[in-house]
């Protein structure tokens, strides 16, 4: 746009030289030395601005390598401290842009142009652009709020609340962000959505605690079965022994007493090590006799 504005200056410009010229063959005014006196005034009128547009034009060129060095060493000093890449990314495209906005403004104010019409007729146009894209602004906004509060990173394991959605963050964009599901699937959530909405970070603390439920009959020994879910605990692969591993009774349910095995993990190991103690659980109770009912509902009949 400014560019534009930069030639619509110039050819103001040489409107003046055209109309001058008029002025001079004005069949009124045709003599010879109205010619003569055109082609002397000619290099004085035209000379400056040329003068200046070659000057413009390299201090334009010029200016535009500086700025783009300056984006690259702000890119390069901002990776190097803790900031996610998407964000000193953003930081580093916004001190350009901001930097090229007030080049072209001092060019064009050094024409002569009014600046102040141009930021109005901006002004504008950003009202009309922000409500056709109101969303996309929304989920851009979204994206940078992520981006500095970081309630989540890429690697995290997190859950959507309400949608269902949950996986690895792979990727945090300024519009959205991807998540790669369990079984491998690729999710791309609205930064806006993730913004506004509860987020479950799992990987929050460096250990998570697994629950493994499991009922047994109200005829068994919860002693022995609480003996052989602890050995299980003590036994598989995925349970750290820096923490507390308990079983209790955590319900009375109405076909089997529910006994809560607990132990922590890693994060990264959750589903693995939930997947195990489901199958180990299930083995060791069947190897020592402990019953896990069906459900089941006892009918009294009366004469």
């Amino acid at each position: 746009m400014f560019n534009s504005l930069l030639l619509t200056n110039l050819a103001s410009s040489a409107e003046e030289t055209i109309e001058t010229f008029a002025e001079a063959v004005n069949v009124e005014n045709l003599n010879p030395g109205a010619f003569e006196k055109f082609f002397k005034e000619l290099p004085d009128k035209l000379v400056p601005l040329l003068f200046k547009a070659a000057v413009a034009i390299v201090i334009l060129v010029v200016m535009w390598q500086v700025i783009r060095l300056i984006s690259n060493i702000i890119e390069k000093s901002l990776e190097k401290t803790k900031l996610e890449t998407a964000t000193s990314k953003f930081l580093a495209k916004l001190v350009k842009v901001g930097l090229e906005i007030v080049l072209l403004f001092t060019i064009a104010a050094a024409f002569g142009m009014d600046t102040a019409s141009i930021v109005a007729l901006l002004g504008s146009a950003g009202v009309a652009i922000g409500l056709a894209v109101q969303g996309t602004l929304s989920n851009f906004a979204g994206g940078i709020l992520i981006l500095i509060a970081k309630p989540f990173r890429a690697g995290d394991y997190i859950v959507v609340n309400g949608s269902g959605i949950e996986g690895t963050v792979v990727e945090i964009a300024l519009i959205n962000s991807k998540l790669l599901t369990g079984d491998g699937r690729k999710v791309i959530v609205p930064n806006g959505n993730l913004a506004s909405t509860i987020i479950t970070n799992n990987t929050g603390n460096t250990m998570r605690i697994l629950d493994t439920m499991v009922g047994i009959s109200y005829g068994a020994d919860i002693d022995k079965a609480r003996e052989v879910a602890l050995k299980v605990l003590d036994g598989n692969a995925y349970i750290s022994d820096k923490y507390d591993k308990k079983v209790f009774v955590d319900e009375l349910g109405d076909s089997s007493v529910v006994l809560r095995v607990r132990g922590w993990v890693k994060p990264s190991e959750y589903l693995l090590a939930k997947w195990s103690m489901n199958e180990e659980i299930k083995k060791a109770f069947d190897k020592e006799g402990v019953e896990i009912p069906f459900p089941q509902v006892d009918v009294h009949m009366k004469n």
